[in-house]
Formats: C-alpha cells, sequence, structure tokens
C-alpha cells in the first residue's frame, strides 16, 4: 500500500529480457535501506526488490505488469518515480495507492498556469470499464506515473491534473511532454462504489 507521494527517482542502469518477464536493475538514494523482498512502486507500479548489489537493486516485472503499464517502454537511464511502501503509523499525504496499475494514458496537452503546469491525459475508455470504476471524478484522485494528484475538468477519456514546480523537479513530470505515455491508478473508493452498484442491478 501506499500514499502517491514520491521518494525520489530511480534510474535505470540494467534491463534483462527472460521469457516473458523483464528484470529491471535500478539505483535511488535509499538504495542502501533497502531488503529482499520489499515492495516498491516504480511509475505506480508494485514490484518486489529480488536483488540488490553494488548500489544497485532489481526487480522483475511480468507480461501482465508490461501489457497494463509503460514499463515496457524503459530504457538504460530511464528515469522512474519511486516510493517504499506506506508506515501505517504516519500521515497519508496523498491518497490510497495500491499500486495495481489499471492502464496507461497519453499526455495530449500541456499547459503554463503562471509558475504551475496544466498537463491533460487521455485513456481508452469503454462502458464497460467506467462501469467498474476505471474513471475520474472534478476534485477525485488520481495516480500518474505513481504521483496522487487531485483531478479537474474530467470527460469521459480525459482528465487534467496541476504540476506544482516542486513536484516537476522532483518527478519524472519533468520528462514528460505531449506524448508521453504513463501509469495511471483509478481511486480504489470509485471502484468498490461501482463495484456494489453493479450488484444492485
Amino acid at each position: 500500500m501506499f500514499s502517491g507521494i514520491v521518494e525520489g527517482m530511480a534510474k535505470v542502469t540494467a534491463i534483462v529480457k527472460e521469457g516473458a518477464n523483464i528484470h529491471f536493475t535500478l539505483t535511488c538514494n535509499f538504495t542502501d535501506e533497502l531488503k529482499i523482498d520489499q515492495s516498491i512502486s516504480h511509475n505506480g507500479v508494485c514490484l518486489t526488490v529480488v536483488c540488490i548489489k553494488d548500489n544497485t537493486y532489481t526487480v522483475t516485472a511480468m507480461k501482465e505488469t508490461l501489457e497494463r503499464s509503460n514499463l515496457g517502454l524503459l530504457h538504460e537511464g530511464s528515469l522512474v518515480n519511486v516510493e517504499r511502501s506506506m508506515i501505517m503509523n504516519g500521515r497519508l499525504d496523498g491518497h490510497i495507492v495500491q499500486g495495481h496499475v489499471d492502464q496507461t494514458a497519453e499526455c495530449i496537452e500541456m499547459t503554463d498556469a503562471n509558475g504551475s503546469t496544466y498537463y491533460t491525459f487521455a485513456y481508452k475508455n469503454s462502458r464497460e470499464m467506467t462501469e467498474r470504476g476505471y474513471f475520474t471524478v472534478d476534485k477525485g484522485s488520481v495516480t500518474v506515473n505513481g504521483v496522487s494528484l487531485t483531478v479537474c475538468e474530467p470527460t469521459e477519456s480525459t482528465f487534467k491534473v496541476a504540476i506544482i514546480p516542486y513536484t516537476k523537479e522532483n518527478t519524472n513530470f519533468c520528462e514528460i511532454e505531449v506524448g508521453t505515455i504513463v501509469n495511471i491508478e483509478f481511486d480504489i473508493l470509485g471502484k468498490y462504489i461501482a463495484r456494489l452498484n453493479s450488484l444492485k442491478k
């Protein structure tokens, strides 16, 4: 379980394919604090540490994860937003993030907001997906590349988020531009409500 408050950026140092899986080796500012079997959010995807060596650590993404996320687009040198799992006796500064990415979205517009930046993202949508809770609501929460954000101006298949300079400088939003593919996780509360409504029909 995560909060969507990114701790920093990890850099991909190696990528190894093994069957349908991909092993990613990365380094970040808290590598020396990690342990084998620890869960780390990578661009919003919960992955398990399987190896630690020479100030790097390795995680493995399976086919299902690669198909639902942008991890398959990573290359050596890519910057990845990382967050360790939430400590339950602390403050929840973001929102409840599972680390289970629902799908990807594409940045279709960036607008200057006199210091901050509005990003508009578009995602594939259908009636079935909406009924499963795959949608956004105004002032609701959404996770983009692991970052907990507040939605504004949502439509059936797009939403905007406002990024302050600090977030842009300290996450891989610094590299996002029109055409960039990101990971999104919809709010779990909306999914539960949608599921409950479907059972009442």
